[in-house]
Protein backbone atom coordinates (compact mmCIF):
# COMPACT_ATOMS: atom_id res chain seq x y z
CA UNK A 1 0.00 0.00 0.00
CA UNK A 2 1.09 3.74 -0.54
CA UNK A 3 1.80 6.19 2.25
CA UNK A 4 -1.73 7.81 1.28
CA UNK A 5 -3.40 4.29 1.73
CA UNK A 6 -2.00 4.26 4.50
CA UNK A 7 -3.19 6.35 6.37
CA UNK A 8 -6.58 6.55 5.00
CA UNK A 9 -6.75 2.78 6.14
CA UNK A 10 -5.82 4.14 9.64
CA UNK A 11 -8.16 6.66 9.90
CA UNK A 12 -10.83 4.29 8.99
CA UNK A 13 -9.79 2.12 11.16
CA UNK A 14 -9.78 4.10 14.26
CA UNK A 15 -13.63 5.41 13.13
CA UNK A 16 -14.59 1.91 13.16
CA UNK A 17 -13.22 1.13 16.65
CA UNK A 18 -14.49 4.11 17.96
CA UNK A 19 -18.00 2.92 16.81
CA UNK A 20 -17.67 0.07 18.66
CA UNK A 21 -16.80 1.35 21.75
CA UNK A 22 -19.16 3.95 21.70
CA UNK A 23 -21.57 1.54 20.94
CA UNK A 24 -20.73 -1.06 23.77
CA UNK A 25 -19.76 1.61 26.57
CA UNK A 26 -23.40 3.79 25.72
CA UNK A 27 -25.42 1.16 24.81
CA UNK A 28 -24.64 -0.59 28.47
CA UNK A 29 -24.98 2.33 30.22
CA UNK A 30 -28.82 3.52 29.17
CA UNK A 31 -29.43 -0.20 29.88
CA UNK A 32 -28.54 -0.20 33.19
CA UNK A 33 -30.90 2.77 33.80
CA UNK A 34 -33.32 1.29 32.68
CA UNK A 35 -35.61 -0.80 34.65
CA UNK A 36 -37.67 -2.35 31.35
CA UNK A 37 -36.85 -5.86 30.17
CA UNK A 38 -34.05 -7.24 28.25
CA UNK A 39 -36.22 -7.77 25.44
CA UNK A 40 -37.35 -4.18 25.55
CA UNK A 41 -34.24 -2.60 26.15
CA UNK A 42 -32.43 -5.40 23.09
CA UNK A 43 -34.33 -4.51 20.20
CA UNK A 44 -36.15 -1.10 20.94
CA UNK A 45 -34.06 0.79 23.58
CA UNK A 46 -36.20 1.90 26.31
CA UNK A 47 -38.21 3.78 24.25
CA UNK A 48 -36.14 6.93 25.19
CA UNK A 49 -34.80 8.63 22.35
CA UNK A 50 -34.69 12.46 21.50
CA UNK A 51 -35.48 14.71 18.91
CA UNK A 52 -32.00 14.46 17.67
CA UNK A 53 -31.43 11.01 18.20
CA UNK A 54 -35.00 10.07 16.56
CA UNK A 55 -34.35 12.30 13.29
CA UNK A 56 -30.23 10.83 12.80
CA UNK A 57 -31.24 7.18 13.33
CA UNK A 58 -34.23 7.72 11.18
CA UNK A 59 -31.90 9.62 8.97
CA UNK A 60 -28.93 7.15 8.67
CA UNK A 61 -30.96 4.22 8.36
CA UNK A 62 -32.59 4.98 5.66
CA UNK A 63 -29.50 7.00 4.20
CA UNK A 64 -27.65 3.84 2.83
CA UNK A 65 -24.82 3.54 0.10
CA UNK A 66 -26.90 4.06 -2.65
CA UNK A 67 -26.98 7.91 -1.35
CA UNK A 68 -23.01 8.04 -1.45
CA UNK A 69 -21.72 5.91 -3.90
CA UNK A 70 -23.95 4.42 -6.94
CA UNK A 71 -26.26 7.22 -6.89
CA UNK A 72 -24.28 10.00 -7.31
CA UNK A 73 -21.68 7.89 -9.11
CA UNK A 74 -24.50 7.33 -11.90
CA UNK A 75 -25.15 10.92 -11.73
CA UNK A 76 -21.56 11.69 -12.64
CA UNK A 77 -21.18 9.06 -15.14
CA UNK A 78 -24.58 8.77 -17.16
CA UNK A 79 -27.34 11.05 -15.77
CA UNK A 80 -26.50 14.18 -15.65
CA UNK A 81 -28.75 16.93 -13.02
CA UNK A 82 -31.54 14.85 -13.92
CA UNK A 83 -30.17 12.63 -11.31
CA UNK A 84 -30.37 15.35 -8.63
CA UNK A 85 -34.07 15.92 -8.97
CA UNK A 86 -34.80 12.53 -9.05
CA UNK A 87 -32.94 11.74 -6.10
CA UNK A 88 -34.62 15.01 -4.48
CA UNK A 89 -37.90 12.50 -4.01
CA UNK A 90 -36.48 10.82 -1.06
CA UNK A 91 -35.62 14.27 0.67
CA UNK A 92 -39.81 14.27 2.46
CA UNK A 93 -38.93 10.44 3.62
CA UNK A 94 -37.46 10.95 7.53
CA UNK A 95 -40.80 13.66 7.68
CA UNK A 96 -43.18 11.35 6.20
CA UNK A 97 -42.43 8.51 8.48
CA UNK A 98 -42.60 10.39 11.04
CA UNK A 99 -45.40 12.64 10.38
CA UNK A 100 -47.51 9.72 8.91
CA UNK A 101 -46.61 6.55 11.31
CA UNK A 102 -44.91 8.51 14.72
CA UNK A 103 -47.66 9.37 17.08
CA UNK A 104 -50.12 6.27 15.98
CA UNK A 105 -47.41 3.67 15.95
CA UNK A 106 -46.66 5.30 18.87
CA UNK A 107 -49.10 5.08 21.08
CA UNK A 108 -50.32 1.50 19.58
CA UNK A 109 -47.08 0.13 20.32
CA UNK A 110 -46.78 1.09 23.48
CA UNK A 111 -50.31 -0.22 24.34
CA UNK A 112 -49.96 -3.34 23.22
CA UNK A 113 -46.16 -3.79 24.52
CA UNK A 114 -45.15 -4.01 20.66
CA UNK A 115 -41.45 -3.80 19.87
CA UNK A 116 -41.42 -4.98 17.00
CA UNK A 117 -43.23 -4.04 13.46
CA UNK A 118 -44.52 -7.70 13.08
CA UNK A 119 -45.39 -7.35 17.06
CA UNK A 120 -47.87 -4.62 16.04
CA UNK A 121 -49.32 -6.45 13.27
CA UNK A 122 -50.17 -9.62 15.53
CA UNK A 123 -51.81 -6.93 17.73
CA UNK A 124 -53.84 -5.02 15.74
CA UNK A 125 -55.01 -8.48 13.63
CA UNK A 126 -54.39 -10.99 15.62
CA UNK A 127 -53.18 -13.28 13.32
CA UNK A 128 -50.45 -16.08 13.45
CA UNK A 129 -49.89 -16.45 9.78
CA UNK A 130 -49.46 -12.61 9.05
CA UNK A 131 -46.79 -12.45 11.76
CA UNK A 132 -45.14 -15.61 10.40
CA UNK A 133 -45.34 -14.50 6.66
CA UNK A 134 -44.38 -10.69 7.46
CA UNK A 135 -41.44 -12.19 9.33
CA UNK A 136 -40.09 -14.28 7.20
CA UNK A 137 -40.51 -12.15 4.01
CA UNK A 138 -38.65 -9.13 6.07
CA UNK A 139 -35.55 -11.54 6.65
CA UNK A 140 -35.04 -12.11 2.96
CA UNK A 141 -35.22 -8.74 1.90
CA UNK A 142 -33.29 -7.56 4.79
CA UNK A 143 -30.39 -10.21 3.71
CA UNK A 144 -31.03 -8.64 0.39
CA UNK A 145 -30.36 -5.31 1.52
CA UNK A 146 -27.31 -6.53 4.11
CA UNK A 147 -25.77 -8.29 0.99
CA UNK A 148 -25.52 -4.54 -1.14
CA UNK A 149 -24.61 -2.22 2.07
CA UNK A 150 -21.65 -5.01 2.94
CA UNK A 151 -20.80 -4.92 -0.79
CA UNK A 152 -20.59 -0.92 -0.63
CA UNK A 153 -18.63 -1.20 2.63
CA UNK A 154 -15.99 -3.48 0.97
CA UNK A 155 -15.84 -1.98 -1.98
CA UNK A 156 -14.79 0.99 -0.07
CA UNK A 157 -11.95 -0.32 1.76
CA UNK A 158 -10.79 -2.38 -0.99
CA UNK A 159 -10.55 0.93 -3.68
CA UNK A 160 -8.98 2.96 -1.36
CA UNK A 161 -6.34 0.86 0.61
CA UNK A 162 -5.65 -1.70 -2.36
CA UNK A 163 -6.84 -4.74 -0.16
CA UNK A 164 -8.51 -7.67 -1.52
CA UNK A 165 -12.01 -7.13 -1.58
CA UNK A 166 -12.85 -10.36 0.83
CA UNK A 167 -10.32 -8.99 3.39
CA UNK A 168 -12.04 -5.83 2.81
CA UNK A 169 -15.56 -7.19 3.55
CA UNK A 170 -14.46 -9.23 6.34
CA UNK A 171 -13.25 -5.65 8.13
CA UNK A 172 -16.31 -4.03 7.64
CA UNK A 173 -18.44 -6.72 8.03
CA UNK A 174 -17.16 -7.65 11.28
CA UNK A 175 -17.23 -4.21 13.23
CA UNK A 176 -20.90 -3.62 12.75
CA UNK A 177 -22.13 -7.03 13.52
CA UNK A 178 -19.85 -7.00 16.79
CA UNK A 179 -21.18 -3.70 17.85
CA UNK A 180 -24.97 -4.29 16.95
CA UNK A 181 -24.83 -8.04 18.14
CA UNK A 182 -23.64 -7.10 21.70
CA UNK A 183 -24.95 -3.44 21.81
CA UNK A 184 -28.58 -3.82 20.56
CA UNK A 185 -31.05 -1.34 19.48
CA UNK A 186 -29.50 1.32 21.92
CA UNK A 187 -25.98 0.89 20.45
CA UNK A 188 -27.56 1.09 16.96
CA UNK A 189 -29.19 4.72 17.61
CA UNK A 190 -26.51 6.00 19.49
CA UNK A 191 -24.25 5.25 16.56
CA UNK A 192 -26.51 6.21 14.10
CA UNK A 193 -26.37 9.32 15.40
CA UNK A 194 -22.65 9.82 14.95
CA UNK A 195 -22.79 8.49 11.67
CA UNK A 196 -25.83 10.76 10.28
CA UNK A 197 -23.73 13.96 11.70
CA UNK A 198 -20.56 12.41 9.35
CA UNK A 199 -22.37 11.87 7.06
CA UNK A 200 -23.22 16.14 6.66
CA UNK A 201 -19.83 17.20 7.17
CA UNK A 202 -18.86 14.81 4.37
CA UNK A 203 -21.34 16.26 2.06
CA UNK A 204 -19.98 19.57 2.58
CA UNK A 205 -16.52 18.18 2.26
CA UNK A 206 -17.47 16.72 -1.04
CA UNK A 207 -19.07 19.59 -2.36
CA UNK A 208 -16.66 22.16 -1.59
CA UNK A 209 -13.75 20.63 -2.88
CA UNK A 210 -15.62 19.08 -6.07
CA UNK A 211 -16.59 22.91 -6.74
CA UNK A 212 -12.78 23.73 -6.39
CA UNK A 213 -11.35 20.95 -8.34
CA UNK A 214 -14.10 21.49 -10.85
CA UNK A 215 -12.92 25.48 -11.70
CA UNK A 216 -16.28 26.54 -10.65
CA UNK A 217 -19.99 26.08 -12.54
CA UNK A 218 -19.18 27.24 -15.53
CA UNK A 219 -16.13 25.20 -16.02
CA UNK A 220 -18.01 22.19 -14.97
CA UNK A 221 -20.84 22.48 -17.22
CA UNK A 222 -18.70 23.07 -19.52
CA UNK A 223 -16.95 19.54 -19.46
CA UNK A 224 -20.41 18.04 -18.68
CA UNK A 225 -22.01 19.07 -21.57
CA UNK A 226 -18.79 17.68 -23.48
CA UNK A 227 -18.92 13.73 -21.20
CA UNK A 228 -22.43 13.58 -21.17
CA UNK A 229 -23.83 15.45 -24.51
CA UNK A 230 -27.73 15.70 -24.59
CA UNK A 231 -27.98 14.79 -21.04
CA UNK A 232 -26.34 16.37 -18.91
CA UNK A 233 -28.95 19.23 -18.56
CA UNK A 234 -31.88 17.60 -19.83
CA UNK A 235 -34.98 17.36 -17.95
CA UNK A 236 -35.85 13.93 -18.12
CA UNK A 237 -32.64 12.62 -19.10
CA UNK A 238 -32.54 8.76 -20.00
CA UNK A 239 -35.68 8.40 -17.67
CA UNK A 240 -38.98 7.59 -19.28
CA UNK A 241 -42.15 8.96 -17.69
CA UNK A 242 -42.53 5.72 -16.43
CA UNK A 243 -39.40 4.86 -14.81
CA UNK A 244 -39.80 8.44 -12.81
CA UNK A 245 -43.20 7.81 -11.48
CA UNK A 246 -41.43 4.53 -10.22
CA UNK A 247 -38.85 6.08 -8.43
CA UNK A 248 -41.18 8.65 -7.23
CA UNK A 249 -42.73 5.71 -5.48
CA UNK A 250 -40.29 3.00 -4.60
CA UNK A 251 -37.96 6.26 -2.60
CA UNK A 252 -40.92 8.40 -1.79
CA UNK A 253 -44.26 7.27 -1.09
CA UNK A 254 -43.84 3.86 -0.24
CA UNK A 255 -40.64 4.41 1.90
CA UNK A 256 -43.83 4.77 4.64
CA UNK A 257 -43.69 1.17 4.69
CA UNK A 258 -39.57 0.37 5.41
CA UNK A 259 -40.18 -1.68 8.81
CA UNK A 260 -36.52 -0.50 9.77
CA UNK A 261 -37.73 3.10 9.15
CA UNK A 262 -41.20 2.51 10.66
CA UNK A 263 -39.76 1.10 14.20
CA UNK A 264 -38.11 4.30 15.21
CA UNK A 265 -41.61 5.71 15.86
CA UNK A 266 -41.58 3.26 18.54
CA UNK A 267 -38.72 4.08 20.62
CA UNK A 268 -39.07 8.39 20.95
CA UNK A 269 -39.78 10.10 24.62
CA UNK A 270 -42.59 12.42 23.20
CA UNK A 271 -44.36 14.53 20.97
CA UNK A 272 -42.32 17.36 21.18
CA UNK A 273 -39.37 14.91 20.66
CA UNK A 274 -41.30 13.73 17.85
CA UNK A 275 -41.94 16.84 15.92
CA UNK A 276 -38.21 18.16 16.86
CA UNK A 277 -36.89 15.13 14.66
CA UNK A 278 -39.34 15.86 11.77
CA UNK A 279 -37.83 18.84 11.14
CA UNK A 280 -34.43 18.13 11.72
CA UNK A 281 -34.51 14.54 9.82
CA UNK A 282 -36.22 17.11 6.65
CA UNK A 283 -33.13 18.99 6.89
CA UNK A 284 -30.35 16.87 7.15
CA UNK A 285 -32.01 15.18 4.45
CA UNK A 286 -32.54 17.38 2.29
CA UNK A 287 -28.63 18.28 2.31
CA UNK A 288 -27.32 14.99 2.83
CA UNK A 289 -29.06 13.64 -0.33
CA UNK A 290 -29.22 16.75 -2.55
CA UNK A 291 -25.88 17.85 -2.02
CA UNK A 292 -24.11 14.23 -2.64
CA UNK A 293 -26.00 13.71 -5.85
CA UNK A 294 -25.22 17.11 -7.09
CA UNK A 295 -21.45 16.64 -6.37
CA UNK A 296 -21.48 13.26 -8.24
CA UNK A 297 -23.18 14.89 -11.24
CA UNK A 298 -20.07 17.62 -10.64
CA UNK A 299 -17.66 14.99 -10.65
CA UNK A 300 -18.56 14.53 -13.84
CA UNK A 301 -17.02 17.00 -14.87
CA UNK A 302 -13.48 16.08 -13.51
CA UNK A 303 -13.20 12.09 -13.24
CA UNK A 304 -12.38 10.13 -16.49
CA UNK A 305 -14.52 7.62 -15.62
CA UNK A 306 -13.58 5.45 -18.73
CA UNK A 307 -11.32 2.94 -16.32
CA UNK A 308 -14.36 2.16 -13.50
CA UNK A 309 -16.15 -0.86 -13.57
CA UNK A 310 -19.24 0.50 -12.61
CA UNK A 311 -20.64 3.63 -10.59
CA UNK A 312 -19.65 2.33 -7.31
CA UNK A 313 -16.12 2.99 -7.59
CA UNK A 314 -16.64 6.76 -8.88
CA UNK A 315 -17.23 8.85 -5.36
CA UNK A 316 -14.02 6.83 -3.85
CA UNK A 317 -11.80 7.84 -7.04
CA UNK A 318 -13.33 11.52 -7.34
CA UNK A 319 -12.30 11.69 -3.22
CA UNK A 320 -8.93 10.71 -4.05
CA UNK A 321 -8.05 12.65 -6.79
CA UNK A 322 -9.59 15.98 -5.42
CA UNK A 323 -8.93 15.99 -1.57
CA UNK A 324 -6.05 15.95 0.82
CA UNK A 325 -5.00 12.62 2.56
CA UNK A 326 -6.35 13.75 6.03
CA UNK A 327 -9.57 15.28 4.45
CA UNK A 328 -10.63 12.26 2.19
CA UNK A 329 -10.58 10.34 5.13
CA UNK A 330 -12.24 12.14 6.82
CA UNK A 331 -14.85 12.00 3.96
CA UNK A 332 -14.96 8.08 3.36
CA UNK A 333 -16.22 7.66 6.25
CA UNK A 334 -19.30 9.44 5.63
CA UNK A 335 -20.22 6.58 2.89
CA UNK A 336 -18.80 3.80 5.47
CA UNK A 337 -21.66 5.76 8.19
CA UNK A 338 -23.94 5.53 5.88
CA UNK A 339 -23.60 1.75 5.24
CA UNK A 340 -23.05 0.79 8.96
CA UNK A 341 -26.10 2.84 10.03
CA UNK A 342 -28.43 1.36 7.55
CA UNK A 343 -26.70 -3.14 8.28
CA UNK A 344 -27.05 -2.29 12.16
CA UNK A 345 -30.68 -1.61 11.57
CA UNK A 346 -31.26 -4.58 9.30
CA UNK A 347 -29.38 -7.13 11.62
CA UNK A 348 -31.11 -5.69 15.02
CA UNK A 349 -34.54 -6.34 13.43
CA UNK A 350 -33.90 -9.93 11.56
CA UNK A 351 -32.77 -10.61 14.63
CA UNK A 352 -36.20 -9.47 16.23
CA UNK A 353 -37.83 -11.24 13.32
CA UNK A 354 -36.31 -14.53 14.40
CA UNK A 355 -36.08 -13.89 18.27
CA UNK A 356 -39.18 -12.31 19.37
CA UNK A 357 -41.93 -12.48 16.34
CA UNK A 358 -41.15 -16.07 16.00
CA UNK A 359 -38.98 -18.03 18.29
CA UNK A 360 -41.07 -16.22 21.40
CA UNK A 361 -44.72 -16.55 19.76
CA UNK A 362 -44.53 -19.59 18.09
CA UNK A 363 -41.93 -21.92 20.26
CA UNK A 364 -42.22 -21.01 23.48
CA UNK A 365 -46.10 -19.64 23.48
CA UNK A 366 -47.87 -19.47 26.79
CA UNK A 367 -45.49 -22.55 28.25
CA UNK A 368 -44.46 -21.06 31.93
CA UNK A 369 -41.17 -22.95 32.06
CA UNK A 370 -40.30 -21.51 28.44
CA UNK A 371 -41.46 -18.10 29.29
CA UNK A 372 -38.96 -18.22 31.90
CA UNK A 373 -36.13 -19.51 30.06
CA UNK A 374 -36.81 -17.06 27.63
CA UNK A 375 -36.63 -14.01 29.44
CA UNK A 376 -33.81 -15.58 31.40
CA UNK A 377 -32.03 -16.09 28.08
CA UNK A 378 -33.10 -13.71 25.53
CA UNK A 379 -30.45 -11.19 25.07
CA UNK A 380 -27.86 -14.14 24.91
CA UNK A 381 -30.44 -15.64 22.31
CA UNK A 382 -30.75 -12.33 20.47
CA UNK A 383 -26.70 -11.94 20.45
CA UNK A 384 -26.34 -15.37 18.71
CA UNK A 385 -28.85 -14.67 16.05
CA UNK A 386 -27.76 -11.04 15.12
CA UNK A 387 -24.00 -12.93 15.03
CA UNK A 388 -25.85 -15.99 12.66
CA UNK A 389 -27.56 -13.44 10.23
CA UNK A 390 -24.65 -11.28 9.72
CA UNK A 391 -22.27 -14.40 9.16
CA UNK A 392 -24.90 -15.25 6.34
CA UNK A 393 -25.05 -11.76 4.97
CA UNK A 394 -21.17 -12.12 4.90
CA UNK A 395 -20.95 -15.34 3.02
CA UNK A 396 -23.48 -14.32 0.42
CA UNK A 397 -21.37 -10.92 -0.17
CA UNK A 398 -18.38 -12.90 -1.61
CA UNK A 399 -19.55 -13.28 -5.26
CA UNK A 400 -22.47 -10.29 -5.39
CA UNK A 401 -23.83 -8.80 -8.36
CA UNK A 402 -21.77 -5.87 -9.83
CA UNK A 403 -24.24 -3.13 -8.81
CA UNK A 404 -24.93 -1.65 -5.35
CA UNK A 405 -28.48 0.17 -5.98
CA UNK A 406 -30.25 -2.81 -7.83
CA UNK A 407 -30.02 -5.17 -5.16
CA UNK A 408 -31.05 -2.14 -2.49
CA UNK A 409 -33.71 -1.16 -4.89
CA UNK A 410 -34.93 -4.55 -4.91
CA UNK A 411 -34.79 -5.40 -1.13
CA UNK A 412 -36.73 -1.72 -0.31
CA UNK A 413 -39.52 -2.55 -3.52
CA UNK A 414 -40.04 -6.17 -1.81
CA UNK A 415 -40.33 -4.64 1.53
CA UNK A 416 -42.92 -2.12 0.37
CA UNK A 417 -45.26 -4.70 -0.66
CA UNK A 418 -44.83 -6.67 1.75
CA UNK A 419 -45.78 -4.05 4.88
CA UNK A 420 -47.51 -1.08 3.15
CA UNK A 421 -51.19 -2.19 3.21
CA UNK A 422 -50.96 -4.26 6.09
CA UNK A 423 -48.84 -1.38 8.65
CA UNK A 424 -50.71 2.01 7.03
CA UNK A 425 -53.99 -0.01 6.62
CA UNK A 426 -53.92 -0.91 9.71
CA UNK A 427 -52.98 2.09 12.04
CA UNK A 428 -56.09 4.09 9.66
CA UNK A 429 -58.60 1.91 8.45
CA UNK A 430 -60.76 0.17 10.99
CA UNK A 431 -62.20 -2.52 8.48
CA UNK A 432 -59.19 -3.64 7.85
CA UNK A 433 -59.10 -8.08 8.70
CA UNK A 434 -56.32 -10.24 9.28
CA UNK A 435 -57.59 -12.12 5.78
CA UNK A 436 -57.02 -8.67 4.17
CA UNK A 437 -53.59 -7.88 5.55
CA UNK A 438 -52.63 -11.41 4.78
CA UNK A 439 -53.65 -11.60 1.42
CA UNK A 440 -52.24 -8.00 0.45
CA UNK A 441 -48.39 -9.07 2.39
CA UNK A 442 -48.57 -12.55 0.36
CA UNK A 443 -50.10 -10.71 -3.04
CA UNK A 444 -48.17 -7.91 -3.57
CA UNK A 445 -44.80 -9.97 -2.77
CA UNK A 446 -45.30 -12.30 -5.31
CA UNK A 447 -46.66 -9.60 -8.14
CA UNK A 448 -43.39 -7.59 -6.92
CA UNK A 449 -41.47 -10.71 -7.96
CA UNK A 450 -43.01 -11.88 -10.76
CA UNK A 451 -43.13 -8.50 -12.39
CA UNK A 452 -39.78 -7.37 -11.58
CA UNK A 453 -38.60 -10.37 -14.07
CA UNK A 454 -41.41 -10.71 -16.09
CA UNK A 455 -43.04 -7.36 -16.64
CA UNK A 456 -41.87 -4.82 -18.95
CA UNK A 457 -44.23 -1.58 -19.29
CA UNK A 458 -42.91 1.87 -20.16
CA UNK A 459 -40.13 1.48 -17.58
CA UNK A 460 -42.71 0.75 -14.50
CA UNK A 461 -41.05 -0.60 -11.95
CA UNK A 462 -42.15 -3.58 -10.38
CA UNK A 463 -43.05 -1.82 -6.55
CA UNK A 464 -45.72 -0.22 -8.47
CA UNK A 465 -47.55 -3.26 -9.57
CA UNK A 466 -46.76 -4.85 -6.24
CA UNK A 467 -48.63 -2.00 -4.02
CA UNK A 468 -51.32 -1.28 -6.66
CA UNK A 469 -52.23 -5.39 -6.22
CA UNK A 470 -51.58 -4.95 -2.86
CA UNK A 471 -53.72 -2.41 -2.05
CA UNK A 472 -56.93 -4.03 -3.88
CA UNK A 473 -56.72 -6.99 -2.08
CA UNK A 474 -56.29 -5.33 0.98
CA UNK A 475 -59.50 -3.34 0.81
CA UNK A 476 -61.46 -5.99 -1.19
CA UNK A 477 -60.31 -8.78 0.98
CA UNK A 478 -61.19 -6.72 4.28
CA UNK A 479 -64.77 -5.29 3.16
CA UNK A 480 -65.99 -9.07 2.45
CA UNK A 481 -64.63 -10.71 5.46
CA UNK A 482 -65.43 -7.67 8.02
CA UNK A 483 -67.82 -8.59 10.83
CA UNK A 484 -67.30 -6.22 13.06
CA UNK A 485 -64.09 -5.02 15.08
CA UNK A 486 -62.64 -6.93 18.23
CA UNK A 487 -63.04 -5.31 21.26
CA UNK A 488 -59.36 -5.27 22.32
CA UNK A 489 -58.12 -4.48 18.57
CA UNK A 490 -60.48 -1.61 19.12
CA UNK A 491 -59.70 -0.36 22.73
CA UNK A 492 -55.44 -0.79 21.79
CA UNK A 493 -55.25 0.41 18.28
CA UNK A 494 -58.06 3.31 17.69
Amino acid sequence: MTNTQVIVLGVLIFYLVSNIVIGLVYGKIRDKRSQLSSENKYFIGGRGMNGLILAMTTMATYTSVSSFLSGPGAGGMSYGYTQVWVAATQVPVTFMVLGVLGNKLALVSRRTGSVTVAGYLKARYKSDVLVVVTSLLMVCFFTVQMVSQFKGGANLIEIITGLPYKTSLLIFALVVIIYTSFGGFTAVVITDTIQGLIMCLGTFLLLFFTLKAGGGTATINANLAQNLPGVWDNLTGKFGPGTLLSYWILVGFGTIALPQTAVRCMGFKSTKNLHSAMIIGAISCAFVIVGMHLAGVWGGGIVDTSALKSSDYFIPTLVMQIMPVGIAAVFLAAPMAAVMSTVSSLLILASAAIVKDLWRNYIVKDDPVKIESYNRNVSKVSVIVTLIVGIIAIILTMNPPDIIWVLNLFAMGGLECSFMWPLVGGLFYRKGTRQGAVASSIGAALTYVFCYYNVKILGINAVVWGLLMGGILYFVVSNMTFKGMDPDVERNCF
